[in-house]
């Protein structure tokens, strides 16, 4: 999660001198040829038929709309905001994964999905001066998180990490194709202080990546999920120290609201019984 945060940090550095598109072509081709020389290193294949599975076309389908929503989110708003609203990623696949995969979720789970959506509302205050329709975007980038989580549990057991890592990347590659068209922003060289911290978030991508996809493939997920909210911690903390951004009571209150939330749906799907 820290190396997550780290990764945004660069990525918004970066995004006020080069386009969205351009970042985004860049950082999915460098994260690619780095697992491609692991999967090389490891004389694995960088291709099995596994690779075109449903699951796995649905993922990538979520990983473009999460990828390129969230950094345009973290381009174009604070970086703490983004953080916090990309927290609520747990309680949406909750809910997903009751919906879609028949998982059993209480009312009570119920009830802390809906507290921790309400969370998120707080934070961007709908029909409020302080409303910044930009907060849509992070919402949006959250939800294709969330989908792209979704499809990784129904994606086939041979895929390796170092493979998903591989094709994940890949995605961004296409979401930096797609928006560089719409965006129709020319190239821009990059400067040298701009071409570390696109390096810099290659790195910190590709190592969050993997650690994350190690963590949720070994550990327990009720053990590893609740980890996930110290990015929130890290993401604001970056925001607050290098782009002198501020917090808002409204802020404070959704984040908790969002955290505890989460916090508990895990801890009552491991000690509660499954339908409860």
């Amino acid at each position: 999660m820290a190396t997550f945060a780290i990764e945004d940090a660069l990525v918004k550095a970066a995004s006020s001198t080069l386009p969205v598109g351009q970042i985004l072509i860049i950082f999915g081709f460098g994260g690619a040829f780095v697992f491609a020389g692991i999967l090389q290193w490891n004389k694995a294949p960088l291709f099995i038929i596994d690779v075109v599975s449903c699951p796995m076309r649905i993922r990538v389908f979520f990983e473009i709309v999460g990828r390129l929503f969230y950094v345009l989110a973290i381009s174009l708003i604070p970086l703490s905001a983004a953080t916090v609203i990309l927290q609520a990623t747990p309680l949406v696949v909750v809910a997903g994964a009751a919906l879609i995969f028949g998982e059993k979720v209480g009312w009570r789970r119920w009830g802390a999905i809906f507290i921790g959506l309400v969370g998120v509302i707080i934070i961007i205050q709908p029909g409020t001066d302080g409303f910044s329709v930009l907060s849509i975007l992070a919402i949006v980038g959250m939800i294709g998180f969330a989908g792209r989580d979704l499809a990784s549990r129904a994606a086939p057991a041979k895929l390796s990490t170092s493979l998903l890592g591989l094709y994940g990347f890949l995605s961004v590659v296409v979401a930096g194709g797609f928006f560089s068209i719409w965006e129709a922003a020319p190239f821009v060289l990059p400067t040298l202080q701009v071409s570390v911290y696109i390096i810099g978030a290659v790195l910190a991508g590709v190592a969050a990546y993997f650690c994350l996809m190690r963590a949720m493939r070994i550990g327990e997920v009720s053990a590893v999920t609740p980890f996930r909210y110290t990015r929130l911690l890290f993401g604001v903390t970056l925001g607050l120290a290098f782009f002198d951004e501020k917090l808002s009571s409204s802020m404070l209150i959704g984040s908790g609201m969002i955290v505890l939330s989460g916090m508990f749906i895990f801890w009552r799907g491991k000690v509660a019984k499954p339908a409860s």
